[in-house]
């Protein structure tokens, strides 16, 4: 039995708003044994981590990842072969865990291949939870496909290209149960859908409501007999409210969310992760990247409104969980999460969504998300207090002196 005792730690736990002073926590077999405030005695087959007082606290999780998107521009992601995509996805994930996520959810694109290298040891990366092909209506804001106005010469036909790596186009209640039992037949934990227009895709309005009652409730229907939930990519409120109302467990992004559909989305127990990083990243570097004028555009629709979202939605006290959404070459920004939440929220409540909350939003409740005996060893070592700032831990991970996923050393500089 392999052990590892983090000696003199000051635990968050992953929910309570104080710190365990001076605490033994002993990890055995990838798992948290035992936590306590007076020394852990051990022998001489335990290696032993002298925190020094540092935090020691739960792994992170991004809730709202594309492992497969390689470029701010999607229509060139969904042109890239397959192969391109795995090697940007391998970069992808190493870099997330090297910012001390330990846990990511891919909401469109991730697939059971990747999850099988990850599991083999192939390539090193967090644990992965995968939707597979986001399921879009035609024109809706998972059909990459150019409008007719948007050809040049340089284009050419995207109807046999690799869109089916992100998106399935689907349209009907029929058409719809076929495409979401066929990425749950591919072992997709969740099933997402596009309730609205968005800000990537280049035909869609962004303020519209996509896909009908009818629809939405065939893909929850079918998610939920399999034991899993749906998320609905939604920007304006009236998608927030009827996606919820028809039974979505999970809404992206709910930028443009009001007082009212917040106390709604609260009262019904669903979970809302708001995606800062890709707003803010694509407003600095977007154009430069190669995002399409008609994506800036809308992107300046909905920026304004992006932080008092996240106001809006922790006075009404909705479940916000942590997402960055980010693409191409901006993943370099996903702890930036952290620094613009803390421009209108608490520490608390930033650290919370990014480990309790994403937590009983992925249904690992206790054992990931969390310092507690039982759970899963995804842990972290932070030189700063993030309770008191939560910023220590943005950049790229260089304020975190230990990275432990699955009982596994990723990263130990003590």
């Amino acid at each position: 039995m392999e052990k590892v005792l983090f000696r003199d730690a000051r635990v968050f736990d992953g929910a309570s708003a104080d710190l365990r002073e001076g605490c033994d926590v002993l990890v055995a077999d990838g798992v948290v044994r035992e936590i306590a405030a007076t020394p852990i005695a051990v022998s001489g087959e335990t290696e032993v981590v002298d925190c020094g007082g540092r935090v020691l606290m739960p792994g992170l999780i991004d809730a709202h990842v594309h492992v497969y998107a390689t470029s701010v521009n999607m229509m060139r992601s969904v042109r890239s072969p397959g192969t391109y995509l795995a090697h940007y996805a391998a970069r992808f994930m190493r870099a997330s865990l090297d910012r001390g996520f330990t846990t990511l959810r891919d909401v469109g694109g991730g697939d059971v291949g990747l999850a099988s290298a990850l599991r083999d040891g192939l390539v090193e990366g967090p644990r992965l939870f995968y939707g597979g092909r986001v399921v879009s209506q035609t024109g809706g804001h998972g059909d990459m496909r150019p409008g007719d106005s948007e050809l040049s010469d340089d284009d050419v036909c995207l109807c046999a290209c690799h869109v089916d790596a992100l998106s399935i186009v689907a349209d009907g209640v029929d058409a719809v149960r076929r495409a979401v039992r066929e990425e749950l037949r591919r072992g997709a934990s969740h099933i997402k859908i596009m309730g609205s227009g968005g800000v990537a895709s280049p035909t869609d309005a962004l303020d519209r409501c996509q896909y009908s009652d009818e629809e939405i409730t065939a893909a929850v229907d079918e998610a939920t007999r399999a034991g899993k939930y749906v998320a609905a990519h939604c920007h304006p409120t009236e998608a927030v409210r009827r996606s919820v109302a028809l039974g979505v467990r999970s809404i992206e992004h709910a930028t443009l969310i009001d007082d009212d559909t917040a106390a709604f989305v609260a009262r019904s127990g669903a979970f809302a992760v708001p995606t800062m990083a890709i707003i803010f990243g694509l407003l600095e570097e977007g154009e430069a990247l190669g995002l399409p004028s008609v994506s800036m555009e809308k992107l300046r629709r909905v920026s304004d409104h992006a932080l008092s979202g996240l106001e809006i939605m922790q006075r009404a006290g909705v479940k916000m969980g942590l997402g960055t959404d980010l693409l191409g070459a901006l993943h370099t920004r996903q702890s930036s999460e952290f620094e613009l939440r803390s421009r209108v929220l608490p520490a608390i409540d930033i650290l919370r969504s990014a480990c309790a909350v994403n937590a009983e939003l992925l249904g690992e409740e206790g054992r990931l998300g969390c310092v507690r005996e039982g759970a899963m060893a995804d842990l972290i070592v932070v030189d700063g207090d993030p309770l008191a700032d939560v910023t220590v831990l943005g950049g790229a991970g260089e304020r975190l002196a230990v990275i432990m996923n699955s009982g596994r050393f990723h990263k130990r500089s003590l």
